[in-house]
């Protein structure tokens, strides 16, 4: 501020009527003896020409009423920022997508595409059922890459969080014994590892082979089954390694029927003459099927508790396929998907569960939908130390190969359905010569098929191929 100012007495002049004296005053020099001109009258604050009007007064700059506009706030700033940068970057993909565009026209005359071409057309032609499970206004070349995106980003996400968690404990180390099984030679030079359980031999009244389920051993037997209800019975109880489990050797190329005929030796060599019983239990009743099937004639009765069936049968209707497949679990579904098209992807996910070399949940592992009972059965410490042990015979050989066998077994064609183990009557053939020796030589009723007892223990659900099985006149129990 400049002291001083009309009226004397040291008053201080206000910035308003500094920079009023500022523009009254030209700056202009007269030499000496030339009088400046005087100022000219100072107009009335306000009115035209009065520099404070001028600069503070209405309406300068465009302010009304002299009140200088709010100013724009930090959010309306960044969210102007945003809006421009979205602009500048949907302008940027158009012109990429352009390139693109410009840069594939005429690609298909390549060396590139053309030796791709062939493989992609059979891998899109592979991969063509899952556009089934798209929505039907969705075009595949624009849902897919969408797909593969958002899973990709939450793989990245899942291994960013899993990295972070330092405080989980980690799984302990499946403990695998020394080897100590009891084997017998097959007459192609393999060796099968059995168990017995029960009576001897001499005092046996009946006989009962078991096939062990997926992801177990002959050390599973018949899980809860006591000894003093065998020796009771007289019951002599074999559990066996289906080829490459425990400690048997692997199959080179095995399916059902050689998997009944492996049945059929170790009872000739045990030396089991009369007939047995066969029990399968889960997964393990495929190989009770296909001793039904294909050595009937040695066989007493079978029983089986929770028996699967191949959910590709092609003897059932789409609404029955529905029906069994409703019951399981994603990830169980997802099994059966990669095991009857991809078989070559299940060593990924088995080395990363049960094939890791550490425990696990029996739930997670085997892809199951537990109920209550089932959990509480799990937290028992002895059934938890029978699973382990199990478990870990079961993987003794750390091959994979017996595993993806079992899996692609279970929903491959099988060789036939349950329609072909139905009693039913002998076919005699057609023509006249056979109505005319009816006639004259009347002969009892034939019937093929199965003819022992069946027995299916099943909790609540039986699937379409089991119930249009156990309808037929046969000797057969459920419950």
């Amino acid at each position: 501020m400049s002291p001083g100012g009309a009226g004397g007495g040291g008053r201080t002049m206000t910035w308003h009527e500094e920079i009023a004296s500022l523009v009254d005053d030209t700056g202009t020099q007269y030499p000496a003896g030339v009088e400046a001109p005087a100022p000219a009258a100072a107009p009335a604050e306000g009115e035209a020409g009065d520099p404070r009007g001028r600069i503070f007064g209405e309406g300068y700059y465009g302010y009304e009423d002299g009140v200088a506009p709010v100013e724009e706030s930090l959010k309306d700033q960044v969210k102007g920022f945003l809006v421009a940068t979205a602009e500048m970057l949907q302008e940027l993909g158009r012109g990429c997508r352009d390139i693109v565009q410009q840069s594939l026209e005429g690609a298909e005359d390549t060396y590139v595409v053309k030796k791709l071409r062939g493989p992609l057309a059979v891998v899109s032609s592979r991969l063509s059922f899952l556009n089934d499970y798209l929505p039907e206004d969705r075009d595949p070349m624009h849902a897919w890459p969408v797909v593969i995106c958002v899973f990709l980003l939450a793989l990245i996400a899942l291994n960013v969080n899993s990295g972070n968690e330092t405080s989980v404990q980690q799984p302990r180390q499946l403990y695998i014994g020394p080897p100590n099984a009891s084997r017998i030679q097959l007459p192609d030079g393999r060796h099968t590892a059995y168990q017995e359980q029960g009576v001897q031999a001499e005092r046996a009244r009946f006989s009962l082979i078991a096939p062990h389920s997926f992801l177990s051993s002959r050390l599973a037997g018949l899980p809860g089954l006591k000894a003093s209800l065998l020796d009771e019975f007289g019951v002599r109880f074999i559990a066996y390694d289906l080829p490459g489990f425990g400690e048997s050797d692997p199959h080179p190329s095995r399916n059902l029927n050689s998997s009944a005929l492996d049945m059929l030796h170790l009872a000739n060599a045990l030396g089991v003459t009369d007939k047995f019983w066969v029990m399968g239990y889960s997964a393990g009743s495929i190989h009770a099927w296909a001793a039904v099937r294909y050595i009937p004639d040695r066989l007493a009765g079978v029983a089986m508790f929770a028996p699967m069936v191949n959910p590709y049968d092609s003897s059932m209707t789409k609404e029955e396929q529905g029906k069994t497949w409703e019951k399981w679990t994603t990830k169980r579904k997802l099994m059966y998907v990669l095991a009857r098209r991809f078989p070559s992807l299940l060593p990924h996910f088995y080395r990363r569960s049960f094939l890791s070399g550490k425990q696990g949940k029996l739930e997670k592992w085997l892809s199951l939908s537990l109920g209550k009972k089932d959990k509480s059965l799990l937290e028992e410490p002895n059934f938890n130390e029978f699973w382990e042990k199990d478990v870990a015979e079961s993987v003794r050989q750390g091959d994979s190969k017996p595993f993806v066998e079992e899996a692609v077994l279970q929903v491959s064609d099988w060789g036939f359905n349950l329609a072909d183990l139905q009693v039913q009557k002998q076919h005699r053939g057609k023509g006249l010569l056979q109505w005319l020796k009816s006639m004259y030589s009347p002969a009892e009723r034939q019937w093929t098929g199965f003819l022992g007892p069946i027995h299916i223990w099943q909790e609540s659900y039986f699937s379409p191929q089991e119930v249009r099985f156990l309808f037929y006149p046969q000797t057969w129990g459920c419950s």
